[in-house]
């Protein structure tokens, strides 16, 4: 049993998992949420994060056999495929019904969330709209924290285009380092076809216009902290974009990738009290 729920947990996608739920819970203390409400939301998320991570390993076991990857419990057999099915979906249900004290327009959001992700893994991650998934569900991200207030609110249009736009930096980042063995299994996401240098100049295109919105989005200026985030971003964005153009997809390519998404995040944080629209 010990092996089984160890084998879960490394299916969970632990890394992106736990970065997602902090994302989230730093945005809830920003907005302001009470307490009660950070606790939920986190525990939602996570919920529904391991479920789509879970889901990802047993729809793709087979193909991740065929490339030999040997740290997908469903592929090397650690946990069956039977049982990683039933707790992703277990896991999905439970996210869904743990967001339902956050309120009704919070619960449907965060359902659309975890579906889109879904979708992703389902099959719409081998076609050229493998990145509609990623700006829907993190383009709903600075809803799902605003709408889980005690006096629901959209966030604005432009707290709405730095979720997606972060969505689509992170899509490209995920599937970069992969590309070679997606492309023998008979994965061809828009990544695929837009190639390594392309797909790695996007992600920092994606990452800057992000910022950019974090920066000039809310109505009465951005505070000074912001600006500064900003700057920061740009330098990492010009370290990151020659990388890009000159080298192939590395780990020091990816760590700048998540330095600078951690960067706009917290951008996006210290204006947290501006997110409704």
């Amino acid at each position: 049993m010990s092996s089984t729920i160890g084998a879960l947990a490394r299916a969970t996608h632990p890394g992106p998992t736990v970065v997602v739920t902090l994302v989230t819970v730093v945005l809830a203390i920003g907005v302001g949420l009470e307490p009660w409400r950070i606790g939920v939301l986190g525990f939602a998320m996570l919920l529904g994060q391991a479920s789509v991570g879970i889901s990802n390993d047993w729809i793709d076991a087979d193909r991740d056999r065929t490339v030999g990857r040997t740290d997908k419990p469903v592929a090397t057999g650690a946990v069956s495929a039977a049982v990683a099915r039933s707790t992703a979906i277990g896991a999905a249900i439970v996210a869904v019904a743990a967001s339902l004290p956050l309120g009704v327009l919070a619960t449907v959001a965060h359902t659309v969330f975890i579906a889109s992700a879904w979708l992703y893994n389902a099959g719409l991650k081998r076609t050229l709209a493998s990145l509609v998934p990623y700006l829907v569900s993190f383009g709903l991200l600075p809803a799902i924290v605003t709408l889980s207030l005690a006096q629901p609110a959209w966030p604005g249009a432009w707290a709405l285009g730095v979720g997606a736009a972060l969505g689509a930096a992170a899509h490209f980042a995920n599937v970069l380092p992969d590309l070679d063995d997606d492309r023998r299994t008979g994965v061809r996401g828009l990544p695929h076809l837009l190639g390594a240098r392309t797909t790695g100049t996007l992600t920092w295109i994606a990452l800057l216009a992000s910022a950019t919105l974090a920066l000039v989005g809310p109505s009465d200026g951005a505070p000074v902290a912001v600006v500064v985030g900003f700057g920061v971003l740009v330098g990492i964005a010009a370290v990151g974009l020659t990388l890009a153009l000159t080298r192939p997809p590395s780990r020091t390519q990816f760590r700048l990738i998540m330095l600078a998404a951690l960067v706009t995040v917290g951008m996006l944080a210290l204006v947290g009290d501006r997110l409704v629209a």
